[in-house]
């Protein structure tokens, strides 16, 4: 069948008098339609099977697509998977995705409006429907067989804004229309994988030019906008697979939607951005470990309550560097160590700087082997100060802190240089004792009432990935500035959907579509949110191999209680009901 006649069967045939043919044959004319009957007659493709149709007309075209290895291998080659992509042209991109997916699932549905009936010879991708209306009932078999579809291990493709991308005056740019709740229902209901799809590109302007006057003709025009894609390169982009449970429980369809979409945006090529180059590109060896007899030895003659706890085989101490120099020696080739594995190492033999001797020391140790698990480095604002020094604080060298912040307010902890050894990476028990040895000290020093520093955000995440968290997380304050600042906010799209819904809620979802190994936002940030933290702002270490930071602050007295018993123990209520009035200890 022709593409005219195609065309024309879209209109209803009660209405098919003979002047309204009579102004098809002029709109044939006038929109292209005969170009595309031509293509059809030149290649033969009347009558094609999809997968030859479709590979010969994207030939005939001369159409070079580029992202689609990338597409196809972030497909899983089985089960329930929904894919749903942004509609920049109107046709060509169901046809190429359609091919490229098909490839990988051969069970590839597509899920489309009516127009695409145009292409009649690719009926066997297509379950249509009318997303223009979500009340239509016309839709309801088209819903249901897609919904089994899915629920049988089948892949689905949607184009949920159900329309061609079109010039939005309210935004001033071209975008996307909002989309049919269906993409956050099927996923729901299915529990389905989710992938998000990005078409980059755009129609001619006298396509955007006819839209703004007549919506309705920017259907008109799309068989002479698909053959104005010829000899073209049109680039995919796709998220990473995320799964059902990704999304955040009890969200509302609508919500979880406009979050899908904007997964759309997110891959949107030209929002991309990349890291500097490694500063330790050559690493030098790391010193020897030093003998566990050694650190044995200071630690036995450290006072007793420097020991502030203990958990089966595990001690955790705090100290300062007179008192350990070859414990903190260690610490520093460890921190090293562990700091490398995330592309943050100093590139030294040990990671060390000469805050090490002005600032505490908090860690564990393993008792009978001598050996350090993990460690925090801590500057007691206070005792800093005291030192004479016109900058005592670490973090100055990353942000400018002005008189008002809280490290020149009132007695605080910076805190800093934080790391688990490997083998407690995974385990929750190394965090808990670290906290649970910071509680234990401020119950010692109750006048330290607030913590501020920094959670490093490696950059083995993806930058788009941190400009989410910032842009998600952070409340700027006067009182706080980077020297580095990380120049890269988020695209119009997102920051529209922030405006719309509370970003911090979808993180993990939208990291999930970012990073290729799964990754979430890091456990030590998380923890920070459970403890009601306020980030101030985000900045590069330009000393630490231009590792992202963000700072941030803790009151530890209005921290949930059950965080509060479990850090702090039996001092709980005595350090809340604490006030610097009472005096200092």
């Amino acid at each position: 069948m022709t593409a005219a006649i195609s065309l024309l069967n879209l209109v209803p045939q009660e209405k098919q008098s003979a002047i309204l043919v009579g102004v098809l044959a002029v709109l044939d004319k006038m929109l292209a339609i005969h170009r595309l009957d031509q293509l059809y007659t030149e290649h033969k493709l009347t009558g094609m099977g999809k997968e030859e149709f479709a590979r010969t007309l994207l030939g005939a075209l001369n159409i070079n697509i580029e992202g689609g290895d990338e597409l196809q291998q972030n497909i899983p080659h089985h089960g329930p998977l929904v894919i749903a992509s942004n509609h920049p042209f109107g046709g060509i991109e169901g046809v190429i995705l359609a091919y490229v997916i098909g490839q990988i699932r051969p069970d590839i549905k597509v899920l489309a409006n009516q127009g695409l009936q145009i292409f009649q010879e690719l009926k066997d991708y297509f379950i249509f429907t009318n997303p223009l209306s979500e009340r239509d009932p016309r839709n309801g078999p088209s819903l249901r067989e897609s919904l089994r579809h899915v629920k049988h291990g089948g892949a689905l493709l949607i184009f949920p804004a159900g329309r061609v991308s079109y010039y939005q005056s309210q935004k001033k740019r071209i975008s996307e229309h909002q989309w049919n709740r269906i993409v956050a229902n099927l996923v729901t209901r299915t529990q389905a994988h989710y992938l998000a799809v990005f078409v980059s590109g755009q129609n001619s302007p006298l396509f955007y030019r006819l839209g703004r006057i007549y919506y309705r003709l920017r259907m008109l025009m799309l068989p002479r906008e698909l053959l104005n894609k010829r000899d073209s390169n049109i680039n995919i982009s796709a998220s990473s697979c995320i799964p059902a449970k990704a999304f955040r429980p009890n969200t509302s369809d609508i919500e979880q939607t406009a979050l899908q979409r904007v997964q759309s945006y997110v891959q949107d090529p030209l929002w991309r951005h990349t890291w500097p180059s490694s500063s330790t590109l050559l690493l030098q060896p790391l010193i020897p470990k030093v003998p566990s007899a050694e650190i044995k030895t200071e630690l036995a003659n450290l006072a007793a309550e420097q020991k502030l706890l203990s958990y089966r085989n595990l001690d955790v101490y705090y100290a300062y560097y007179e008192q350990i120099p070859q414990t903190v020696r260690e610490i520093a080739r460890l921190r090293e160590l562990v700091f490398r594995e995330h592309d943050e190492g100093s590139g030294n033999a040990l990671d060390t700087d000469d805050f090490d001797k002005t600032y505490t020391h908090l860690f564990i140790v393993e008792r009978d082997e001598g050996n350090i698990i993990g460690a925090y480095r801590m500057g007691q604002s206070d005792r800093l100060l005291k030192m004479g020094k016109q900058d005592p604080f670490y973090l100055s060298a990353m942000f400018q802190f002005s008189a008002q912040f809280v490290n020149r307010q009132a007695p605080c902890l910076e805190m800093g240089r934080s790391f688990l050894i490997p083998a407690y990476q995974n385990s929750f028990q190394g965090l808990l004792l670290l906290w649970r040895g910071i509680g234990r000290f401020v119950c010692q020093f109750p006048q330290y009432r607030t913590l501020y520093g920094t959670v490093s955000l490696s950059k083995l995440y993806d930058p788009r990935s941190v400009s989410l968290i910032q842009h998600a997380l952070v409340e700027p304050t006067p009182n706080a500035k980077a020297h580095t600042p990380f120049d890269f906010p988020v695209s119009a799209e997102i920051a529209d959907f922030a405006r719309q819904y509370p970003l911090a809620n979808h993180l993990t979802s939208l990291l999930a579509g970012i990073e290729s190994d799964g990754k979430d936002i890091p456990i030590l940030l998380k923890h920070y949110q459970k403890l009601s933290a306020k980030f101030h702002c985000l900045g590069i270490d330009s000393h630490f191999n231009h590792t992202p930071g963000l700072l941030l602050s803790v009151e530890l007295a209005q921290v949930p209680e059950k965080l509060g018993k479990l850090y702090l123990g039996e001092g709980w209520q005595t350090y809340k009901a604490y006030s610097r009035n009472d005096g200092m200890q």
